[in-house]
């Protein structure tokens, strides 16, 4: 039992001993470890400064323009047909030739009819010798009143027939019904057609109009006379003069937008129905606006934002300033054109205003800055470079 008693602080002190040295192992390692992390991190380098391109706020002078997507229309167009059936015998235009009001299209055979249409006139004729001699007659009374009577009532029956058989034969020609362009023909001489059967188009096309809508809180900014400016994907860099020429006087019931119509000169035709034209329409006058480039706001869930460029009143250890650094500012925002969009309130003339690389910023971010490459800020840029 002694000894047992004896054994007990023996071991207690190799526990402790064997604790200690297990916790200056420990030590020893989180130490090293330590001075391993403290020699990376000094002998990294600071992040560099991520590149930005900016811009300083200005004023422009605006002209307030409403926008739309509208359909161009020609100021005259039909798809001409026959009202009878027969075979072609002649087409008189090539396919997109600009042909005449009047102008004999296309014809059909009318040998039959142009017989009767001759025979007519040869009783149309004779009843007119007829009444001439009645009258001579009627005045020497050699004659009765009913006799002259049915001599005038036959003339007219017979100039009857003679337009009546002018009519048919008028209904085997297609005419154009007015100054245009012809579309494409697939007829050949020989073939036949039915009644009604679409033959050939012709547009007009000097001016063209233009039809778009407008949501109709837009419709008291609008009236005839306006000044529109037309642009298509088809001409790229080309501005087409345009003006308000009628506003519909309904508001469509299911889409509460209004129809608007246009008119643009077109001597050269190069504009023709059917096609996607961009319209900008003036409405009131123009006002100096601060503008910056679209790219510069950033939108969101809270407000919309700028970062500007501050710069830096620190000197690094070459006795240069140090890098001007990102500030996050709210701004209210106008309307917009082309690349460039108006700034209301939270800016002032001559700030300069971080243009692109926004997502890499924060407050107290130092930026580089490189404007070799900056944003488009086009007022009112081409199609291609939208």
């Amino acid at each position: 039992m002694q000894t047992r008693a004896l054994q007990k602080p023996g071991k207690l002190k190799r526990m402790l001993i064997m604790i200690g040295l297990v916790l200056l192992l420990i030590a020893a390692i989180v130490g090293i470890k330590w001075w391993t992390i403290s020699t990376m991190i000094a002998g990294m380098k600071p992040p560099e400064a991520p590149t930005v391109t900016t811009i300083k706020a200005s004023y422009e002078e605006w002209q307030p323009a409403l926008g739309a997507v509208g359909t161009l229309r020609a100021v005259r167009g039909a798809d001409l047909a026959l009202d009878v059936a027969g075979v072609v015998t002649r087409i008189n235009f090539q396919s997109g030739a600009e042909v005449s009001q009047g102008q004999v299209l296309v014809q059909l055979r009318d040998d039959d009819e142009v017989a009767q249409l001759r025979q007519a006139e040869a009783a149309a004729a004779l009843a007119k010798v007829t009444f001439d001699r009645a009258r001579r007659q009627l005045d020497v009374k050699a004659i009765s009143q009913a006799d002259y009577d049915n001599a005038a009532a036959d003339l007219k029956a017979r100039q009857a027939a003679v337009q009546q058989a002018q009519a048919v034969v008028a209904k085997k020609q297609l005419r154009a019904p007015f100054d245009g362009r012809a579309g494409i023909v697939t007829l050949s001489p020989g073939a036949y057609v039915n009644a009604g059967t679409p033959i050939v188009t012709v547009q007009q096309l000097d001016p063209v109009f233009i039809d778009f809508h407008v949501p109709q809180r837009s419709l008291g900014e609008l009236k005839t006379g306006q000044r529109a400016a037309i642009t298509l994907d088809a001409f790229a860099g080309r501005v087409f003069e345009a003006t308000v020429s009628a506003i519909d006087p309904k508001v469509d019931n299911d889409t509460r937008n209004v129809r608007i119509e246009a008119s643009a000169a077109n001597p050269d035709g190069v504009l023709v129905p059917g096609m996607f034209a961009n319209v900008s329409v003036d409405v009131g006058e123009q006002a100096r606006q601060l503008t910056l480039p679209q790219s510069a706001i950033t939108f969101n869930p809270y407000g919309e934002t700028v970062f500007i460029v501050k710069p830096s009143a620190k000197k690094g250890p070459d006795g240069k300033p140090e890098a001007p650094t990102a500030q996050q500012a709210f701004v209210t925002t106008g309307n917009t054109r082309g690349d460039q969009i108006a700034i209301l309130s939270g800016l002032e003339e001559g700030t300069e205003v971080v243009t692109s690389g926004q997502l890499k910023l924060k407050n107290g971010t130092p930026l580089r800055i490189d404007n070799s490459k900056p944003p488009k800020n086009d007022a009112d840029p081409t199609p291609q470079e939208q």
